[in-house]
């Protein structure tokens, strides 16, 4: 079979045993899969140490972006998560297995993984861009930190109300007293600004939401803005903040610090099977009727 895909990545969810005894039989049978067909295999380096992965090329998560056309990811949405992040600059497309508990991400079945990867192969598929946000945080007028996330970026107090004071394009747009604020991209909004009551945005849409974290006033509703906003966030009042990326980093705030949101230069490359549907995928993720 030619495949435009000469060289392929496989990366696993390594660091949760249970996961990782789950998967560690599919993450051989794929390996041993395309290798057999003449295509050059990669294993991330630890998900070839905890899944005793042996006879194929090794390299951290880091550089595999440098080496590979296609890049596997077997596991749930917080690990593609993670390895978007990390990816993001080789701009080689991801391919999702799910392991995970929805797979809004990892939209391919560990059951008949080998025919959907034949498919992909053959070149049967869609491809999706997925834009990033970056969020930089400034205290005293310095940078102190600059992280990117693919669902979201949350501000949020872990203790009682904290006041935001939002400008958008340099537009004043209020002042927010709630437990914290979620600004996300149109992936994002199946994840934690689902739950916080924002609304679904389709991925091909190019918009920014902002959805407060349970408001003091209850006129205080989500809001969408376009991708190429800037959004600015100042701490007025606070006993307890953090800014999180994807909510899988963290980093304390403080009173006076301004977090400045805005889309990212990179974005993700997401490959799915020809018949995917995203509203299918709703449907069935949310248990839609």
């Amino acid at each position: 079979m030619q495949t435009a895909f000469k060289s392929i990545a496989i990366i696993g969810k390594y660091l949760n045993k249970t996961a990782l005894q789950q998967m560690q039989t599919d993450l051989a049978d794929l390996a041993r899969y395309l290798s057999a067909k003449n295509i050059e295999v990669w294993v991330e380096r630890n998900t070839a140490k905890h899944a005793e992965l042996t006879g194929f090329k090794t390299a951290s998560l880091e550089k595999i972006g440098t080496e590979v056309d296609l890049a596997i990811v077997m596991g749930g949405d917080g690990t593609m998560l993670s390895v978007a992040r990390t990816l993001m600059d080789s701009s080689i497309p991801l391919v999702g297995i799910n392991r995970g508990r929805f797979g809004f991400l990892t939209d391919l079945r560990a059951e008949d993984m080998l025919v959907q990867i034949d498919r992909i192969l053959a070149g049967e598929y869609q491809t999706e861009s997925r834009m990033l946000l970056v969020a930089s945080a400034y205290r005293g007028g310095k940078l102190i930190h600059q992280g990117v996330a693919l669902n979201d970026i949350v501000i949020k107090s872990g203790l009682r109300l904290i006041e935001l004071e939002v400008e958008i394009d340099g537009k004043f747009v209020h002042k927010q007293r709630s437990d914290g604020l979620i600004l996300s991209t149109p992936t994002g909004t199946t994840a934690y600004s689902l739950s916080a009551g924002g609304p679904i945005l389709h991925p091909d849409l190019e918009a920014i939401t902002l959805v407060p974290i349970s408001p003091h006033t209850l006129s205080n509703r989500p809001i969408a803005v376009s991708s190429n906003s800037k959004i600015e966030i100042s701490l007025v009042q606070l006993d307890d903040a953090q800014i999180s990326y994807d909510g899988q980093f963290q980093l304390a705030l403080e009173l006076g610090d301004k977090i400045v949101v805005q889309r990212a230069a990179q974005s993700i490359t997401l490959l799915h099977p020809s018949e995917y549907c995203y509203f299918e995928m709703l449907r069935n993720k949310l248990n839609w009727g």
